[in-house]
């Protein structure tokens, strides 16, 4: 009877399937994501837009002086390693093939398949005598050719051989361990121990607990747990935050204490070179003891900051660090929105007193700092040194001209050619090129704003306690593309104007004539005798069926007045009874004429009603879909944070455009809505803002904003009114809620009908 046995491979060819399928699934999906990238592109994108950004520090980091970078080629020969592995084994497997055969018994007596008996023995004789083990052969080699004779003289083990392949009949199932015997072997037995507890005891438990520890150190949004922990504490302490507590604190994260973060640097020069620095800058509180807000990592990354800020010159070892610093601040300040928000949630879910929210001011100090990090700028410095070639004499002469007086890009934008031109007369042709190049890539974005309630039956009206969805459509331009339209748009208007001036010069007589003609008019027309009216006669009194004849068009008036009263009042009863009956039989009529008339008015706006109200319901119904599809599509999508190369003269790292969107309350200064990081604007984008409505119904006035992270004076302001009606009072009986199914109250009648009939049968039977 057939059995199990496992085995190992003695000679190692299976375990190169196992090695074969192990490095394919390693280095297939390695190679696809990380194999570098062409250089070629990136060389040519960025010589693309040298014209816009040549000026910026991060352009000329990356294209002026870039630093060799060996990463690529150490990915691209691990790689080629992996392959050129992958590509061995397969041939071992190849090559491993041919060699496992079926048993064939003529192969191993060297004879053909259709051989004889009596050659088959006379070739076992000569073998046997080569091969016996008695005169020096192979002991093994002998028994498969005694094998194979048997397997081709005996019937019964011709028999198996031809049924099972074998003559020794069907064999135990044999299950292979793809790995070679020289693991299991006892000689071998200690290095194995070795490599297993080295492999799974020593670099495992490392490589897992390395990893974990520093995971565990960082946010999802790679921050250290500790500063998020640290901006929460000042954050709650300060409530409302200026911008010097606001870099103060900032200063004050880990990422730039050298415990915390490998990365940061100290050196034993900044104390001497930091202390020169405070000097110059003049305005840093170094007296409260608040660490680790006075530690010496955050008041060198505070005065870096603040040199950063003022455009000062620093000493080139400080270069270095004052680059590290700045890559980290957007994402820092990222982090602090969104210790604030939560924070003002945390105040508005509790009751308590004690505990107050940041103010929104501290929250618009994060977003304004993020600006002025980027683009290296004080608080209330002039947006348009964000320009080149503009430096603080040049701007004077921008900004206190006597005819345009520019304080902002839109207003420079929206200059005409000519008179911008006459504005930065300062500035040669070429520099004024490149300015004119940096000013057209300027983002332009325009909101369309939208205010509903979903899961509502009148998703147009708002109630107390509704949740209110706020849909903003995100729409991006460039300045160039969008003042363009208006320059031809005003440019065609002042040409019709002059084509109309034109025109009314050259009609006849000229303008003082039309005017002479005005006065003339008037005296014709006051000329003019009044028309004599005719006398017209008295009306008679009508009976009430000429009344009614008149006001239903039977009989006409014309006809009324050409009847003489005399002739009227002569006429026989007979006449006036056949007039009576007829003029009741033309009422009758009338009435119901007009009756239908009304019905079918009645019927028509109905239908109108109805009509309409299936279309409103058809829209909601559509909105309500194409709401789901886009949060489908949300959900499924994975969209790319790479919008637009942010334009930065000082920022050491290429930036991206992204926004903030909030919507707050100015009056009260109060958050309605957190804010939302939008990090995927290209073209258009589509943003739901929700908040809950206000608890009281009347007239709410809020304020839509939009804030960039990266440009000074590009925020966008839109008002956002919101009317909250009495919430509707919850009905008593619904249809909806009726479970009594239309069977059963047929059966409720026929029992009451069954019920009736028997009280009827036994009152006749007492009567």
């Amino acid at each position: 009877m057939a059995g199990q046995q496992f085995q190992y491979d003695d000679s190692g060819n299976t375990f190169f399937y196992f090695l074969t399928s192990f490095v394919g699934l390693i280095v297939i999906p390695a190679t696809y994501y990380l194999w570098p990238r062409d250089q070629n592109a990136e060389q040519i994108r960025l010589k693309n837009i040298r014209k816009v950004y040549g000026r910026c520090m991060w352009y000329r980091l990356r294209l002026l002086k870039p630093q060799p970078n060996i990463i690529p080629t150490v990915k691209k020969i691990v790689l080629l390693a992996g392959w050129a592995l992958f590509l061995f084994l397969a041939y071992k497997v190849s090559k491993t093939d041919r060699e496992y055969q079926e048993y064939n018994p003529y192969e191993v007596l060297n004879l053909d398949p259709g051989a004889t008996v009596a050659e088959i023995k006379k070739q076992y004789r000569l073998l046997s005598l080569k091969y016996h083990p008695d005169k020096g052969g192979d002991e093994v080699l002998f028994m498969r050719i005694a094998k194979a004779y048997a397997a081709l003289t005996d019937e019964e083990s011709r028999k198996n051989w031809e049924e099972f392949g074998n003559p020794d009949g069907p064999q135990a199932t044999s299950f292979g361990i793809a790995l070679p015997a020289w693991i299991v072997d006892q000689k071998n037995s200690i290095l194995v121990l070795l490599v297993y507890g080295l492999a799974f005891m020593v670099i495992l438990p490392v490589v897992v607990g390395s990893w974990w520890y520093r995971s565990i150190r960082y946010s999802g949004d790679q921050i250290l747990i500790r500063t998020t922990q640290i901006y929460t504490y000042f954050v709650y302490k300060t409530r409302n935050m200026d911008m010097k507590r606001l870099i103060m604190v900032l200063a004050g994260a880990s990422e730039f204490d050298p415990q915390y973060n490998k990365d940061a640097t100290s050196r034993p020069t900044d104390n001497i070179l930091i202390p020169q620095l405070i000097r110059e800058i003049g305005s840093i509180n170094l007296k409260k003891n608040e660490p680790p807000l006075t530690c010496p990592y955050s008041l060198k990354a505070r005065v870096l900051l603040l040199c950063h800020l003022a455009r000062m010159k620093i000493p080139e070892t400080l270069e270095e660090d004052q680059q590290f610093m700045l890559k980290k601040c957007p994402a820092l300040l990222q982090e602090m929105v969104n210790v604030i928000c939560q924070l003002i949630i945390m105040a508005r879910s509790r009751e308590e007193r004690e505990f107050r929210a940041p103010t929104l001011a501290s929250l618009e100090n994060c977003m304004k700092l993020s600006q002025m990090a980027v683009q290296g700028l004080q608080q209330f410095r002039s947006p348009l040194l964000q320009l080149p070639h503009i430096e603080e004499d040049n701007l004077r002469r921008v900004s206190n001209h006597k005819k345009y007086k520019i304080k902002t890009i839109q207003a420079l934008v929206s200059l005409k050619e000519s008179d911008r031109h006459n504005l930065l007369h300062f500035l040669e042709d070429e520099k004024y090129e490149e300015v004119m190049a940096v000013l057209g890539s300027f983002p332009y974005v325009t909101m369309d704003i939208k205010s509903q309630v979903l899961d509502d039956e009148d998703s147009n009206d708002i109630t107390v306690g509704s949740l209110v969805t706020v849909l903003v459509r995100l729409t991006r331009q460039t300045m160039a593309e969008v003042f363009e339209k208006e320059q031809s748009i005003c440019a065609a208007e002042e040409q019709l104007a002059e084509d109309a001036g034109d025109a009314s010069k050259r009609r006849t007589g000229g303008t003082w004539q039309q005017r002479s003609k005005g006065p003339k008019k008037t005296a014709k027309s006051k000329k003019k005798k009044p028309l004599k009216k005719k006398p017209t006669p008295v009306p008679l009194p009508q009976s009430k069926p000429q009344k009614q004849k008149q006001a239903n068009g039977v009989v006409g008036s014309a006809a009324a007045a050409a009847v003489p009263f005399q002739e009227a009042a002569v006429k026989d009863d007979d006449e006036e009874v056949s007039v009576k009956g007829s003029e009741s039989e033309d009422e009758e009529t009338n009435r119901e004429s007009q009756s239908e008339r009304d019905d079918g008015s009645e019927r028509d706006s109905e239908r109108e009603q109805d009509g309409k109200q299936s279309r409103d319901d058809e829209a909601e119904w559509q909105e309500l879909q194409q709401s789901i599809q886009r949060k489908e599509r949300a959900l499924l999508e994975t969209k790319s944070k790479i919008t637009h190369p942010v334009y930065s003269l000082c920022f050491p790292e290429e930036k991206q455009e992204w926004w903030w969107l909030y919507i707050a309350d100015r009056k009260e200064q109060t958050l309605i809505s957190m804010p939302y990081h939008v990090c995927t604007l290209k073209d258009t984008e589509e943003v739901e803002l929700k908040f809950p409505a206000p608890g009281k119904p009347g007239n709410y006035q809020y304020t839509v904003f939009l804030r960039s992270d990266s440009y000074m004076g590009l925020d966008q302001i839109k008002p956002l009114k919101l009317e909250v009606h009495e919430a509707k009072p919850v009905p008593e009986n619904h249809p909806q809620w009726d479970t009594a199914l239309e069977g059963d109250e047929d059966q409720e009648d026929s029992e009451g009908f069954e019920d009736s009939f028997e009280e009827e049968e036994e009152e006749e039977e007492g009567d």
